[in-house]
This record gives C-alpha cells, structure tokens and sequence, in this order.
C-alpha cells in the first residue's frame, strides 16, 4: 500500500496507540499525528507532561469516537514520593516542607491505601488543564492568580501498592474518567501526615485498550512513512 493510501485511511478514521514519551504534552502527539497523516486528530485523555503511558488518538471520522473513550476506566502505575510536597502535585515543582517519615511503617502505608477505594470527592490540582474563563488553570496559577477549583466525583475501583522503597511507594491504580493520580498521591501523602507527591506516572490501560499494544511514537511515523500502519482497533 502507498504513502498517499494509507494517509486516505487516516482521513477516513483510524484509532491510534500511542505510548506518550516523557516530556511530551498530549497535543505534541496529536500535533505529530496531524502533521504525518494529513488528518484529523484528537486524543482521549489527557496526559500530563511528565507521565508516559496510553493515549488514544483518533483521526478522521473516528473522532467522533473520542468522548466514548475517554469515558472509560483507566489504570496507571506510578511512584509517590512521601516526605514532602510540591505546588503540582509531581516534579514539575520543586519538593518543599520536608518531614520525616521515621514512624511510617509499611503496614500504615498499606492501611490507608483502603481510605481512597470507592466513590468520593476529589479535589483537582490548580495546576491542571481544566478551564476558568476560557483559560487552563495551571497558566493562571503560573501567573499567580487567584485560582479555584470545586471538588469532583470519582471512583477509585482498586488501589494496589506493589512495592516500598522508602521514600518511594510504588502502586497500581483502576479509577474513573476524571481521577487526577497527582490529587491522589498529595491526598495520600497527607493522609500518611508527611506529605507526598507523584514521581512517575504510566497510564496502562484505557477500558479494552493496552499500553501493550501501542506504538512507540518515532516508530509509528517512520512506519507511516513507510505505508505500513494498519488499524489498532
């Protein structure tokens, strides 16, 4: 199949796995996308900078399909960090108001994972990509304006730990569209009384779609380039 064939297919619709690299915004993939196919392109869920892991993106008329993705439950894996706290909930902001987590023993640790499982309110970081007045709200928090938000809804279905290597807690999270993981880890580090941020973050799953399954975003063009790509439907 030539180039020119396989770039109609991207017109008509195709649903594309992306491992997302770190440093990437979600949109520089989907800029990336557009700029190879020459189509439409959307994605299903945001990705901060500083996480790697599953985005689905759309092309074409599968577009259309971007909000029936995105609603769907997610899992990530990831390390907090505990002992300390940052404006952003992660490392895009410096640690500050270290503590000591001598009396954290991984029994506590593992105790209070089960006060964050089922429904609740979370509150979002104010350095996040939800709008007020037309604008994301991390760039109003940058220009220290005055920034609110309102707590959300969301469904923690499982919350596993998988490792502990103090300061560092790694876990396995199965939550609803809408769960910030950053709120998670700063909730969570207050919960354990020292504090806590979001080291490392990789989305793994979006409903029936794997990270196993996605592409590797410098392979995926230099296969379109090549004609190669079929659907990942």
């Amino acid at each position: 199949m030539n180039q020119t064939a396989e770039k109609n297919i991207y017109e008509e619709g195709q649903v594309i796995l992306i491992n997302k690299p770190l440093t990437w915004t979600s949109f520089d993939v989907v800029r990336k996308i557009r700029n190879t196919t020459k189509a439409k392109t959307g994605h299903a869920g945001t990705l901060d900078p500083l996480a790697t892991g599953l985005l689905i993106c759309c092309t074409g008329k599968m577009t259309k399909k971007i909000n029936e993705y995105q609603a769907q439950e997610k899992e990530y894996t990831g390390t907090f960090t505990i002992g300390a706290v940052t404006p952003t909930y992660d490392l895009e902001s410096e640690p500050t108001d270290f503590k000591s987590i001598d009396g954290i023993t991984e029994q506590m640790i593992h105790e209070v994972t089960k006060q964050f499982l089922g429904e609740q309110q979370q509150l979002p970081p104010i350095h996040s990509a939800i709008k007020q007045n037309g604008k994301p709200i991390y760039e109003l928090a940058r220009k220290g304006v005055e920034v609110k938000v309102e707590p959300r809804t969301v469904f923690i279905k499982e919350f596993e730990i998988t490792a502990i290597e103090m300061p560092v807690i790694h876990f396995r999270v199965v939550c609803s569209t809408g769960t910030y993981i950053r709120s998670l880890s700063n909730d969570f580090g207050a919960a354990l009384g020292v504090g806590g941020y979001m080291s490392s973050l990789c989305r793994t799953r979006i409903g029936d779609f794997k990270l196993e399954n996605a592409w590797e975003m410098d392979k995926f063009i230099e296969e379109v380039g090549k004609g190669k790509v079929k659907e990942q439907q």
